[in-house]
This record gives structure tokens, C-alpha cells and sequence, in this order.
């Protein structure tokens, strides 16, 4: 039903309706919102960086590859790399949140299903991830970690974290698709 709804207003928005932008942006501005906040954990950085997602996504919005995603995944997928942008050049990462001193907590992991954004299916999905994938997903995506970070934080070689996210994102995707 999302992709059904938000494929035409980006179609549109593809065209230059700044009507169909407007109602794109209210449907999935405070799910994209949601994801850049956790990775920022600063209110004026997380609205910066949706600010200017939703500008990349006004000028690229034709640029959209339906093969490739959903619409959500791909807006998420612009503010995430904005967010991670924004990381690098303000250095607001909390590092001392992934300490070797807590090694159980995961900067701030919350596996409840549906506390990566506020849509349920997401949150089913990564529930029926295994725990190895749904961490590195989490870490890498939600916390913007980079995959030498997310070697470190869990121990684990880089080929092995590569492909725990990898198969956790197409297992993501089949769920999603369902």
C-alpha cells in the first residue's frame, strides 16, 4: 500500500508538481526524520540533514529506480547518506557510546520491533533477522557507523560483517516486498 500511494507523488514531484512534493514530504518526512535523529542524536543536525535529503530528492526525484527499492527506502537511503556526511564533517558522533568498556551495549540498539522507524512491518522484518545481521544492519544504517567500525564493534572480520549485512538487507527486502 506505501509504494502505492508514494510512487505516483514522486512521479509527480518527478515532473515539478509541487503539490505532489508537499504531500510526499508529509507522509514520509517524520519516518526519514526518525532514522537521521538516531543516527545524529541532534535535533538541529537531524533536521538539517532531512531538510536537505528532501531538497536532493526534489531535484533528483526522476532519478528513481523502482527495481531498486521502495520510495522510503530510497528517500531513507538519501537522508542516511546525508546524515553520515554531516557525521564526518561535525564529528558528533558519541564514540564513548561504543566503548570497549560496554561491549553489550550497541550505541544505543533498541530491539523492540519497530524502534527503527514508525513503521511496524520494518520492525517485524528485523525481528526475524538473525542477531548478527539485525546488529550490523542496526549499527551500520541507524547508527551510521562505517563497516571498519562495525568490524570493531562486534569483533568480527570485514568480509563476515559485509555479508551479515548484505543477506540482512535482501532478507529486509523479500520481507518488505511481501
Amino acid at each position: 500500500m506505501e509504494q502505492e500511494t508514494l510512487l505516483p507523488l514522486l512521479c509527480a514531484t518527478a515532473q515539478g508538481s509541487k503539490k505532489d512534493f508537499a504531500q510526499l514530504y508529509k507522509i514520509t518526512s517524520s519516518q526519514v526524520y526518525a532514522v537521521v535523529l538516531k543516527m545524529l542524536q541532534n535535533q538541529a543536525l537531524a533536521e538539517e540533514a532531512t531538510q536537505e535529503a528532501y531538497i536532493r530528492v526534489w531535484h533528483n526525484a526522476g532519478s528513481y529506480q523502482l527495481g531498486k527499492g521502495t520510495v522510503l527506502t530510497w528517500l531513507i537511503s538519501i537522508a542516511r547518506y546525508r546524515a553520515l556526511d554531516l557525521l564526518r564533517h561535525n564529528k558528533v558522533r558519541k564514540e564513548s557510546s561504543l566503548s570497549e568498556d560496554n561491549p553489550d551495549h550497541l550505541g544505543g540498539y533498541d530491539n523492540t520491533p519497530g524502534a527503527e522507524l514508525d513503521h511496524p512491518k520494518l520492525g517485524e522484518c528485523m525481528e526475524e533477522l538473525d542477531n548478527h545481521q539485525r546488529q550490523a544492519i542496526h549499527l551500520a544504517y541507524f547508527n551510521g557507523l562505517s563497516h571498519q567500525e562495525v568490524v570493531t564493534h562486534l569483533a568480527s572480520p570485514l568480509g563476515t560483517i559485509k555479508s551479515w549485512i548484505r543477506r540482512g538487507l535482501q532478507s529486509l527486502q523479500r520481507c518488505l516486498s511481501v
